[in-house]
């Protein structure tokens, strides 16, 4: 380790500030994107004649040589590496002898680190994407089939009006559908190469940035070199996408695990994707959707733990930055999660009787009865009296709304019209509900032709 900077000083560092300070464990997840980064530089140093064309070729033949072995799982790594910028470079020096060192010419950690970094994160942006997508398919395809499901619509998780299953599905489609355009546009930010900044101040050597950028599959390179080595902004949008993902994802699983208890039994997840207990033979765990619903909140603590590092700190780059790759490492444990979550979705068995018999109790037809008066020239907040006393009555009987006739109903309001019973039944208050984006079947079956597009890419 002390080779790095063994000029400057007269003693080696204590054993153990060496070991605090050390990352080597922390850079395994980036090795290959270290290797990557350092053999678009070395090739950027051939073409532009600040090495020779042999040691730029030496040095990438070295490289692609550790990059083969980072794939295999068969790299050794220096016990002695302080990070994996100086294992690499170990492991090149004992290969191909002093030309070794020439490989951290016109560049620094600091621009190298977070070139890495950033090639990491569009790596988790894009398997992040994918597992939204997949996410996302799966819960349509299951809305496909159930378009004239009803169940209880709630608020307050309290029975509120029915709704289709496949219009309670969609609404999680939404927040996926956002969560990917949030992905994509952090992507495009993320795209910037920082290679080139050195260590702040930029290089006296005649670099090209732009090419390495291009090589590597960056959008573009850096504009400004101290913001180039000390920007993480990449890294909290990582973190937040990652974590609204999650949050969205954590509802989902939430839904999931209420649905499918004895007291709600609208769902069953299937064997291949439940657990059991060791003690309790009956039992069948939803741990899938309980373990995404903890991984969201691992994510957003590493959110607030990830910005409140940010907040403090000076320009350009300081070692504060290195504790940021925890956050980083664990958004990308999002996609996974999501993954995970859509082979419950995709397996899962909907309980329709179940939740047709949940819509049938409790009082869920009467906002139709009050929209029934309103349509007739009642004053809505009157209509929403006469059928709150409609709903006292019938409570105190312990009764629910189902068997009202239309002359129990004109009992309490004579402008009850002849078709007021009929009106609110379970199928014509689902078929009513016909204003866009309801959830009436008609619209439901656009909203469903139009988020299969929305998944194709």
């Amino acid at each position: 380790m002390t080779d790095l900077w063994k000029g400057r000083f007269a003693t080696a560092p204590d054993p153990r500030i060496r070991a605090f300070t050390a990352s080597a464990d922390l850079d395994r997840q980036i090795a290959l994107h270290d290797v990557r980064g350092s053999v678009a530089h070395a090739r950027m140093l051939g073409r532009q004649g600040i090495l020779a064309p042999g040691d730029a070729d030496a040095l990438v033949a070295g490289l692609e040589a550790i990059a083969a072995e980072l794939k295999a799982g068969s790299f050794t790594w220096p016990v002695d590496a302080e990070d994996v910028h100086s294992a690499v470079e170990q492991t090149l020096s004992a290969r191909i002898g002093p030309v070794a060192g020439t490989l951290h010419t016109a560049r620094s950690r600091n621009d190298q680190v977070a070139l890495d970094l950033r090639l990491f994160a569009l790596d988790a942006f894009d398997a992040l994407d994918g597992a939204l997508r997949e996410l996302g398919r799966a819960l349509v395809a299951r809305a496909t089939d159930e378009i004239e499901t009803v169940m209880p619509g709630y608020t307050h998780l309290q029975r509120a009006q029915p709704v289709s299953l496949a219009h309670h599905l969609l609404a999680h489609v939404e927040a996926i559908r956002r969560d990917r355009a949030r992905v994509a546009e952090a992507r495009e930010r993320a795209s910037v190469s920082p290679l080139g900044a050195a260590a702040l101040a930029g290089s006296p050597y005649p670099v090209d940035p732009d090419s390495v950028a291009r090589e590597l599959g960056f959008e573009r390179a850096f504009r400004n070199s101290i913001d180039a080595v000390s920007d993480r902004d990449f890294v909290a949008e990582l973190a937040f996408v990652a974590a609204l993902s999650a949050v969205h994802a954590s509802r989902l699983a939430e839904e999931l695990v209420l649905w499918t208890s004895a007291e709600f039994g609208f769902a069953e997840i299937s064997d291949e994707h439940a657990t059991g207990s060791s003690i309790m033979p009956q039992k069948k765990n939803p741990d899938v959707p309980e373990l995404v619903r903890g991984r969201a909140g691992r994510i957003v603590g590493d959110l607030v733990a990830l910005l409140t590092t940010l907040k403090g700190l000076p320009l350009a780059y300081d070692g504060d930055l290195q504790e940021q790759r925890v956050p980083l490492y664990d958004a990308a444990t999002a996609a996974p999660a999501l993954s995970a979550l859509a082979l419950v979705v995709r397996g899962i068995r909907f309980d329709r009787d179940a939740m047709r018999r949940a819509t049938e109790r409790g009082m869920l037809g009467a906002t139709d009865l009050a929209d029934h008066l309103a349509v007739r020239g009642v004053p809505f907040r009157e209509a929403h009296a006469v059928v709150g006393r409609i709903v006292r009555d019938r409570l105190a009987q312990g009764e629910d709304l189902v068997g009202l006739t239309t002359a129990d109903l004109r009992r309490y309001d004579e402008r009850f019209g002849d078709d007021a019973a009929e009106g609110a039944t379970i199928a014509r208050a689902l078929a009513a509900r016909r204003s866009p984006g309801g959830t009436a079947p008609e619209r439901v079956r656009e909203a469903l032709a139009e988020a299969r597009t929305a998944f194709d890419s």
